[in-house]
């Protein structure tokens, strides 16, 4: 595993969009797995800036996202796809044809978990995965306990991931109750991982996932076991590392 400490969040999420953009540079068809959240704003912020200089092209790229919220169209202002599309989709030359994500409301949930499961199988698999980091050490939706055996799942939110998501809604009651996510397995496929966190908050989670034991009850610890992952995190997220 290789690690880079940022200076702050601006620090971090600029080495963060150095390292996806080295990434697309080096191979014009990757196909990235992409996440959502408050952590990886600025690196989308800075990839968006680059390719306005004219610094990378991602007209050739393929994108994958981690999860999205059952129910939600990808029309709600707080569905994922919304949020992609509002905080990165629409500001590069990217296809909307090569970006994909689950679709909140289909009418048979095993059914779209399958398809997309064959969807990511049939452009080859995931070159780089960007995770966030859950305050209780979920990657993408998979909560504390997940199997990590899963491929793409329709999981239940924990009471905590429940309370970080709500400042996205106006009410706690507005925030969906289960998510479609890939699975850790799904996860653990991707040729290469990088994983970015902020703040002092982040700091005994982080520890616990990359220096404690391989458990199902801190999901990101079976990042242990992959073999190219890369911790992007600013002073405070590595300060007990």
């Amino acid at each position: 595993m290789r690690v880079y400490r940022g200076t702050d969040y601006n620090d971090m999420s600029r080495k963060a969009a150095n390292i996806l953009s080295a990434q697309v540079i080096l191979k014009p068809n990757s196909v990235l797995g992409l996440a959502t959240g408050s952590t990886p704003l600025g690196t989308y912020k800075q990839l968006i800036d680059w390719h306005q200089k004219g610094d990378i092209d991602f007209s050739d790229v393929t994108t994958v996202n981690l999860d999205e919220y059952a129910g939600l169209s990808k029309y709600d202002v707080n569905s994922y796809h919304y949020f992609m599309k509002q905080n990165f989709w629409d500001h590069v030359n990217i296809s909307p044809e090569r970006t994909h994500i689950p679709d909140g409301t289909a009418a048979d949930a095993e059914d779209e978990c399958l398809s997309y499961d064959n969807l990511i199988a049939g452009i080859g698999g995931i070159d780089m995965q960007l995770l966030g980091l859950g305050n209780n050490g979920h990657i993408g939706f998979n909560e504390p306990g997940a199997s990590f055996d899963k491929d793409t799942h329709i999981v239940k939110l924990s009471d905590m991931t429940i309370e970080a998501n709500k400042r996205f809604f106006e009410r706690e009651e507005d925030v969906p109750r289960s998510a479609y996510t890939m699975g850790i397995k799904s996860i653990m496929q991707s040729r290469r991982i990088l994983v970015i966190a902020n703040g002092v908050h982040k700091s005994e989670i982080l520890k616990k996932a990359f220096f404690g034991p391989v458990t199902p009850s801190v999901p990101a610890s079976v990042l242990q076991l992959h073999n190219d992952v890369t911790l992007v995190g600013d002073v405070e997220a590595l300060s007990l590392i």
